[in-house]
């Protein structure tokens, strides 16, 4: 009889039978039915296993009893190469328990060979049911995978808020350092700590830009400039039998990307490769111009060592969310480096060898460094005793906001809350300046100031938001000078 429904294409069938007559007897009924198929024909467990492997089968035929091999033993090899793969009793002297037993241990289905007609429905119904559930199954793995990442999401989002305020007596305190001593060594331990602050807080702002999925903003990079910051931070990372070596075959070499977001996949990649030279080795960034087949000009930015290297299946799973092969690694650093590059419009490429080494390709569009005046900074103007009140709920950007502003001359008063504010500026005097946090939960700086401004102040007033949330002019009263920038 033949088939109805859509097509199944053409299948790989296996037939595990030592009947070469009966072999070819239940192809031509497959075929009479006008299921497309390739046969191929076994009947020991060393053919089974080859053919498996060889031939990749989308089901399996199997005769009950052989001489010197059986049936439960050919779906018991099946089913530990693929539990997937549907398995079918072709068999004539299968009995009713017997057909009971094969279900039960993971048979599809079973036919008498005396009986044949029902064959080719019943193999194009488990190949059906077969690929249904494999679909099924890659539906739920994605998501899955989707859920986890929204678990992440929210979780980067509070990360995120806290890990800013850590970070802020980073942002604050080098400049602190190098204004009370000329000490070059202390100069250079605060350009350290500046640089793993702005870094950080950066990074921070990154995995919120990863929440909102928007993309932080490009700028052109000096990849030199780059890889020294990133020799800079490595440097306390270097084990004595690891050296780093850095090649820029061009130093007008330059890239469209967020400094950060680069400068940490390249931190991610060096760290990575150092823990796989636990022997020592060389670890060399090298960065050069690149032309693809079509005439398009790339930068490539490689990164390659001489560690232990990565065998095929890594590979393949390399960059998959949470797939570490580190006892204590989140499985999160490549996925992430590759997020990074693939949204500066760039690939990233991987080739290892066990016992040889490992090296990433980053591919980048090329941009030339453009000659632009150098801004030069002005001196920061020094205060002469000016009152500035500063009102934060943060107990730590309060007292580095006061130390801050201290050094430079200016006479500080710290409240904790709007209304410390307002006791001290119905006790005392008007402030020169106030600054203000917009986020305060008890009184928000637009009325704080309103209610400054029916006190007598007329400004200036700086008012400190979050990175995401806008705090419009509009809100603040008309008769003070109000500048809002965002939080350091």
């Amino acid at each position: 009889m033949p088939l109805t429904g859509p097509s199944l294409g053409m299948l790989r069938v296996l037939l595990v039978e030592d009947s070469p007559e009966d072999a070819e007897l239940m192809c031509e009924q497959m075929l009479d039915a006008g299921l497309e198929a390739s046969f191929e024909r076994v009947e020991s467990a060393e053919e089974l296993r080859e053919a498996l492997s060889r031939f990749s089968p989308d089901i399996v035929l199997s005769d009950l009893s052989m001489p010197g091999f059986s049936g439960n033993e050919a779906l018991q090899i099946v089913r530990g190469w693929h539990p997937d793969v549907p398995f079918i009793f072709v068999s004539g002297t299968m009995g009713e328990e017997n057909a009971v037993a094969a279900l039960h241990q993971g048979a599809n289905d079973y036919i008498i060979k005396h009986q044949p007609a029902r064959l080719p429905s019943a193999v194009a119904r488990a190949v059906r049911d077969a690929r249904s559930t494999i679909d099924r199954q890659r539906v739920e793995a994605e998501l899955m995978r989707a859920q986890r990442l929204e678990s992440l999401s929210l979780l980067a989002a509070g990360l995120s808020h806290d890990l800013r305020n850590i970070l802020q007596p980073l942002l604050i305190m080098p400049d602190l350092l190098k204004a009370r001593t000329e000490d070059p060594q202390l100069h250079h331990l605060a350009d350290i700590i500046a640089e793993c602050g702005r870094r950080g807080h950066e990074m921070a702002e990154s995995m919120l830009s990863f929440v909102r999925g928007s993309r932080k903003p490009s700028e052109q990079i000096c990849i030199a400039h780059l890889f020294e910051a990133v020799e800079l931070l490595l440097r306390s990372n270097l084990p004595d039998k690891v050296s780093l070596h850095l090649d820029v075959a061009d130093d007008h070499l330059a890239v469209d990307a967020n400094y950060t977001e680069l400068q940490q996949v390249l931190l991610n990649l060096s760290l990575n490769a150092i823990q796989a030279m636990p022997k020592g080795g060389r670890l060399t960034l090298r960065a050069a111009a690149d032309r693809d087949g079509q005439g398009e000009e790339w930068l490539r930015i490689s990164v390659t060592d001489e560690g232990i290297g990565m065998d095929a299946d890594t590979l393949s799973h390399l960059f998959n969310p949470f797939f570490t092969t580190k006892a204590t690694g989140t499985g999160l650093g490549l996925i992430s480096c590759k997020r990074i590059i693939e949204g500066a419009h760039g690939s990233i490429h991987v080739d290892s060898q066990p016992g040889v080494g490992t090296r990433f390709d980053l591919l980048l569009p090329m941009r030339e460094i453009t000659d632009t005046a150098d801004a030069v900074d002005g001196p920061i103007a020094a205060g002469t005793g000016q009152s500035i009140l500063v009102v934060d709920g943060e107990a730590t950007r309060l007292s580095l906001l006061g130390n801050a502003l201290s050094s430079q001359g200016y006479h500080l008063q710290l409240a904790s809350d709007g209304a410390a504010a307002l006791r001290w500026m119905q006790q005392e005097a008007m402030p020169a300046l106030v600054i203000a946090d917009a986020g305060s939960k008890l009184l928000s700086a637009s009325h704080l100031l309103g209610e400054m401004a029916a006190l007598g102040f007329r400004g200036p007033a700086l008012v400190l938001e979050e990175a995401d949330v806008t705090v419009p002019l509009a809100v603040f009263p008309p008769t003070i000078n109000v500048h809002v920038l965002r939080k350091p």
